[in-house]
Formats: C-alpha cells, sequence, structure tokens
C-alpha cells in the first residue's frame, strides 16, 4: 500500500512564501498525498492550483494556540470552506482542556462542527499537554460533537509532538468511529510506519515528498478513514 495516500502534506511556517506554498501543491498532486494543509491565507491559492486533482485542501484554524472565541474560530472555519477547504485541522481550546474545563471544550469544537457541515474536521488536542485522561476526555468531546478525526499535536507546542503510545490511546478511544491523525515530530519512515502500527490513519508531515518513498508501507493495523459526498465522518477504519 502506497504511504502517499494517507499523508496530510503539510506547510505552516508563518514565513511560508507563494513559491514554496504551490510547491507543496505540486508534490501533493504529484504523489498523489491525501491533502495539502497550510494556514488560511493560502486556502484559495492552494484551491485553485489543485482544481481538478484529488488531493484536498485543509486549512488549519485557531492555529496554533487554540485560544480565539468559538465564534471566531467558527467564522474562521466557514471562510475556509467558502475559499475552497474541504477538511479543517481545529486547535481545540488547549487552556480550557489543561484546566479541565471540558464544557468549554465541548462548546468551543462544537461551534466549529456547526458551521462547517460537509468538512471533515480534525480536532487537535496537543497530547504532549494532557495527562492520559484528560486525552480521553478530549477524544471522547470530539466523537461526541460531530468530528471527523482526532489529532495528536500541532507541530509548534513545547510539549511535543506524536507519540505512540499518545496514539495508541486516542485509537482506543474513539474505535473506529473517527480517524487519528499523527502529526509532529515525523521525519522518518520508521516513525511514519510506529504510528500506522498504534492506530493511526492519518499523518501530518512537512516531510511528505521523502516519507512518500516508504512505498508499499502503509497501515497495518487500520485501515483509512473515507470520506464520502453523504458524509465526510464516514469510517471504514477497521482491524485487519
Amino acid at each position: 500500500m502506497d504511504l502517499a495516500k494517507f499523508i496530510d502534506h503539510t506547510l505552516l511556517k508563518a514565513d511560508a512564501t507563494v513559491q514554496e506554498v504551490v510547491t507543496l501543491c505540486d508534490e501533493a498532486a504529484a504523489y498523489g498525498f491525501a491533502a495539502v494543509c497550510v494556514n488560511p491565507v493560502w486556502v484559495r491559492r492552494c484551491a485553485e492550483h489543485l482544481a481538478g486533482s484529488p488531493v484536498a485542501v485543509a486549512a488549519v484554524v485557531g492555529f496554533p494556540f487554540g485560544a480565539n472565541e468559538p465564534a471566531i474560530k467558527a467564522a474562521e472555519a466557514a471562510l475556509a470552506m467558502e475559499r475552497g477547504a474541504r477538511e479543517l485541522d481545529v486547535v481545540a481550546a488547549l487552556g480550557f482542556m489543561r484546566a479541565g474545563r471540558w464544557r468549554d471544550v465541548e462548546r468551543d469544537i462544537a461551534a466549529v462542527v456547526r458551521e462547517t457541515e460537509g468538512a471533515l474536521v480534525k480536532v487537535i488536542i496537543e497530547s504532549g499537554l494532557l495527562s492520559p485522561a484528560g486525552i480521553v476526555q478530549a477524544c471522547e468531546i470530539a466523537r461526541d460533537v460531530g468530528a471527523g478525526f482526532v489529532k495528536t499535536s500541532t507541530g509548534f507546542h513545547p510539549s511535543g509532538g506524536a507519540t505512540t503510545a499518545a496514539v495508541q490511546l486516542m485509537r482506543r478511544t474513539v474505535g473506529d468511529a473517527l480517524g487519528v491523525k499523527a502529526a509532529g515530530g515525523i521525519r522518518d519512515c520508521a516513525t511514519a510506519q510506529s504510528m500506522f502500527d498504534a492506530g493511526a490513519t492519518r499523518l501530518g508531515t512537512s516531510r511528505g515528498a521523502e516519507l512518500a518513498e516508504c512505498v508499499g508501507r502503509g497501515p497495518r493495523a487500520w485501515r483509512e478513514v473515507v470520506t464520502t459526498a453523504d458524509d465526510p465522518r464516514t469510517s471504514t477504519a477497521i482491524a485487519p
């Protein structure tokens, strides 16, 4: 199984240039990545550049701190969809999660899901910041409000990126109801494979062009979460 179809080819640095974004899109189309993941300012450019390609455009929302008001996140997400995004990687309210204010976390994520019907919403929980119990709580909330994925990390927080332990716990929590995206620090084929073995169904990485060379090494434990026209959260992730 070709690894490329499970990769979100990612460029989120603040000083990315037009040419770097165009190169990202060209690589995504050439390798057949699942999506490009970019800051909102680049969504229209990517959507136009990838028109006619199966590669989706994913926009980050509330990135990287998750500290915007829910209404602002919802508006940002809706605008990204208007400009061509089909997937949204939303940073949950990190401070609320850290403080155990789970009702506020629920309202935060639900506001985005309500405003973006038809999009695949991936909730970034910054797993390195949370206790195991906190990871479970965050994943349960994302599932219950109708998100399509839970995601380990922004890749920008000092608590660190994806770990196999976090991915395993996230997968156990959501079962086959949601996808699990591992992101942050995935720079080589061995790490990518360990994330799949732990239960990830998507990887977020800026090293997509390098990882795509790992031909024949796809997820062993779980199949890809499939997006359908009727329900972008429909999952066919199953144990082999």
